[in-house]
């Protein structure tokens, strides 16, 4: 069976969780899939072939794209999450690589991604001016990794208030460098990218910044996903709203760390 990646890189990592039920059913999955993504997929539990150009392509019985396999194995919103979580490991040498990177650095490391492509038909609601994220670089006791490819000239002017900030996004040249950097930060935080659904894969805490009206896989009212069990959902309360989701995140992060403070006397005790 021939399997099509025909949407976006994060459609394809939130739905490759579906190629090993075409094994389990006793079929063969054939997978053409974007070339950032070659690494990721072929590590997937269940996976026969790999290709990234049509012309290598075996000849197939049957084709299907990527996001139709909910449809066709009867999924729905019930039996989420479809695939146990993580779904996706990264390589034991990169993934020593990049902890071994990130070791000496302080307090608690959080990956940052706040622009998603500027080609994205909904990037206007879904990308976040890097100036609105002040009063969290402002908070102490945080390592503040940039995960962010392609950002605009002048986003990096706003984290030099943050001593701590690490801008790791020319070192992660393809997706598994990506995941394995993901694997050594305690959390990300990130508007809705490619980044989060490789968090959630990966089974990693993440955050996720939704607009008011967010996509379809979001689902409404909710601060859980049933697709990615590790993230948390900080949604606009009102159009444009950015600023009520930053303070959100701001004081989540500051109970977090009075809570990991408390159980840290407790353990002293």
């Amino acid at each position: 069976m021939l399997v099509y990646c025909e949407q976006g890189l994060g459609d394809s990592i939130q739905f490759l969780r579906f190629l090993p039920w075409i094994a389990a059913a006793g079929g063969q999955a054939v997978v053409l899939v974007p070339p950032e993504l070659d690494g990721l997929f072929r590590d997937l539990a269940g996976m026969a072939r790999v290709f990234t150009r049509i012309s290598a392509l075996p000849v197939c019985d049957v084709q299907a794209p990527l996001l139709s396999l909910p449809g066709l194995f009867g999924l729905s919103l019930a039996n989420l999450p479809a695939a146990p979580v993580p779904y996706l490991t990264v390589p034991p040498e990169p993934a020593a690589v990049w902890r071994q990177r990130l070791a000496d650095r302080p307090g608690r490391k959080i990956g940052l991604v706040w622009r998603g492509r500027p080609e994205h038909t909904n990037d206007r609601n879904r990308s976040l001016d890097p100036a609105l994220l002040a009063p969290l670089l402002d908070l102490p006791g945080l390592t503040v990794v940039s995960l962010q490819k392609g950002a605009r000239p002048g986003d990096q002017d706003v984290f030099a208030r943050c001593p701590s900030f690490l801008d790791l996004a020319p070192e992660l040249s393809d997706f598994t460098a990506t995941a394995a950097t993901i694997a050594a930060l305690d959390l990300v935080i990130s508007v809705d990218t490619s980044v989060i659904h490789l968090a959630g894969a990966l089974g990693r805490p993440g955050w996720l910044l939704l607009p008011f009206i967010p996509d379809w896989r979001w689902l409404c009212d909710r601060t859980d996903s049933p697709w990615y069990p590790t993230l948390r959902l900080f949604r606009q309360p009102a159009r444009n709203d950015w600023p009520s989701v930053v303070a959100a995140v701001v004081a989540a992060l500051t109970d977090a760390e009075g809570e990991s403070s408390a159980r840290k006397a407790d353990q002293d005790v």
